[in-house]
């Protein structure tokens, strides 16, 4: 089964990185830099900062549906990247992580989920795949439970 792994679109955050220290604070967001290795994972290009790099720490709703299983949390995000978008394709990011994979339907009611180590994704996107309901994936960072990436079918 083919699938798709995307990361976050980077234009709706384009203008957080103009703003000053205040202005993302009033936005309950706030400037970070990166001082460890694989410690501050960009969501959209689903790569890691290196230390001394900028990001922005941001509440972001991952799961907008009108259903209990609406959800959000804080997430990475990195000036400058581009969206990662690629089909049978698993980033470092992922790979070096224990993932919680979570699969939904079309209304955003969770059909299963599961934990798995990011060396081994490709087998439980499969397998989640393979209920017809499950209309879509979410991929979490299983200790800290942020939001990483989503997955479609391809």
């Amino acid at each position: 089964m083919h699938f798709r792994i995307t990361g976050l679109p980077a234009e709706p955050f384009n203008e957080l990185f103009s703003l000053s220290d205040e202005a993302l604070a009033a936005r309950r967001a706030l400037r970070v830099v990166a001082d460890q290795p694989h410690g501050y994972p960009c969501r959209i290009s689903l790569t890691d900062a290196e230390a001394g790099q900028s990001l922005i720490l941001l509440h972001y709703e991952h799961q907008p549906a009108n259903t209990p299983f609406r959800s959000s949390y804080a997430i990475y995000i990195r000036e400058g990247e581009q969206q990662y978008d690629r089909v049978d394709e698993v980033p470092d990011q992922l790979r070096r992580r224990l993932l919680s994979v979570r699969s939904f339907d079309e209304r955003g009611m969770l059909c299963d989920a599961d934990v798995v180590q990011g060396t081994a994704l490709e087998p439980l996107i499969e397998r989640l795949f393979a209920d017809e309901q499950a209309a879509y994936l979410h991929i979490h960072m299983a200790r800290p439970g942020c939001y990483a990436a989503r997955v479609d079918r391809a």
